[in-house]
């Protein structure tokens, strides 16, 4: 069963949070950090991104990066814009997007849980991006960002969060500059933090990493360094856990993630479509966007004309969990065998366009001649994403997009 505790959470005071906090430092680079971070002094950027206070030129991998990063995090809390709550505590964050608003209990996780496959994962992770956060987390002894977590709903856990959202004032509630809406309260109820507890312990038997591979194995490798490294570790010590918000998933949406490729590997336009024609059945849809409708539906733009491509039934296998998905179908009827794309995670050839940027975006990639041919795919859902979790499969890389993204700063997680 799923172990989620409360801790004492650092967390800005409200008149500043709006400020302080900041999307997650994984879906921006430095030049877009800066510019976020522009007249936002306290902005947690400087922390997540300290690069952005250094000259241009700084490897962000530097040692002086990270050693920026701890001591604007010393500075932070000296200044009172980062302060410790005195109890522990679990949080209520709720997210609202487009009049839809999703709830979600912060809590640390266990090490433990990510070790022995409670907290079940459907992505790879890459090494490089393991370390860098791995130093940061170490240099900062912190837990700076929260990963996002999904369990299958439990209704006791339901009623709390709403007894909770419908009687109390929220502690922070802001729209950010994206449009998106963030409250939070807090809760420190000694009866109330007992039964949640109590609740996840019993009621949850796994949890499921939505967003924040990287970040959570950082986390729990970090935490199980520093157990290793201390020979009176009792269990209890706060390195054995780590941030997460744990949202039930049938409040969850995952939206599409698009592909865009540099060129149709020396075929002209017509030999392109000829070859997909094998697979597909294609229907030009002419200049109006057209947005994949349903499974195994995509949606092409090449040469200023969009396509409906439907994947023909032998594709694809409905009973097999990682053969039936869209991603799959996309990388071995066109990517790999007509494209020569062979390795999704390292080709330059091939950009992923998060949905929230529009199919407009694909368009714009495709008309700059920056990219020759833009697939759009229909998301995958949080059923075949736990269904893959649970079988132990992996899903394919750039497979899920989940928005809005966990605003960091809200509440940071110390390890001592």
């Amino acid at each position: 069963m799923a172990i989620v505790k409360p801790f004492r959470g650092l967390r800005p005071p409200h008149e500043v949070v709006s400020s302080l906090a900041c999307l997650p430092y994984d879906v921006m680079n430095t030049e877009e950090a800066t510019a976020m971070a522009l007249g936002k002094d306290c902005s947690l950027l400087h922390i997540t991104r300290a690069e952005i206070d250094l000259p241009q030129e700084t490897d962000i991998h530097s040692e002086e990066v990270y050693k920026k990063s701890f001591a604007n995090f010393l500075l932070w809390q000296k200044k009172g814009w980062l302060i410790q709550d005195r109890k522990p505590s679990y949080y209520i964050y709720g997210q609202t997007m487009k009049g839809k608003t999703q709830y979600g209990i912060v809590g640390c996780a266990a090490v433990d849980d990510y070790l022995n496959g409670v907290i079940k994962k459907h992505e790879l992770t890459r090494p490089d991006k393991e370390q860098d956060r791995m130093i940061h987390i170490r240099t900062n002894n912190a837990n700076m960002e929260p990963v996002f977590f999904a369990y299958q709903p439990v209704e006791e856990l339901d009623l709390i969060v709403n007894k909770i959202i419908s009687e109390e004032k929220p502690e922070y509630d802001f729209v950010a500059d994206d449009g998106f809406g963030h409250h939070f309260w807090v809760v420190n109820d000694l009866a109330t933090v007992r039964k949640i507890e109590k609740l996840f312990a019993e009621k949850v038997p796994c949890t499921y990493v939505a967003d924040g591979h990287h970040r959570t194995a950082a986390a729990a490798l970090v935490g199980k360094e520093k157990r290793e490294n201390n020979p009176g570790n009792t269990g209890s010590e706060e390195y054995n856990f780590f941030m997460a918000v744990h949202f039930p998933a049938n409040q969850l949406r995952i939206i599409d993630y698009n592909r865009t490729i540099k060129d149709l590997n020396g075929l002209t336009s017509s030999e392109f479509i000829s070859r997909l024609e094998k697979s597909f059945s294609v229907k030009e849809k002419g200049t109006k966007t057209y947005k994949p409708t349903r499974l195994h539906n995509f949606s092409m733009y090449l040469d200023g004309k969009w396509y409906s491509l439907t994947a023909k039934k032998e594709t694809y296998d409905d009973n097999d969990p990682i053969g039936v998905l869209d991603v799959t179908i996309l990388t071995n009827e066109i990517l790999a065998p007509v494209l020569d794309i062979q390795d999704l995670r390292r080709s330059k050839r091939i950009d992923f366009i998060g949905g929230i940027r529009g199919l407009k975006e694909l368009k714009k990639r495709v008309d700059s001649g920056d990219m020759r041919v833009a697939f759009a795919l229909y998301p995958v859902s949080m059923e075949q994403l736990i269904t893959i979790a649970d079988s132990g499969n992996i899903m394919p890389p750039k497979t899920t997009w989940f928005e809005p993204k966990l605003r960091s700063g809200l509440v940071i997680h110390k390890l001592d």
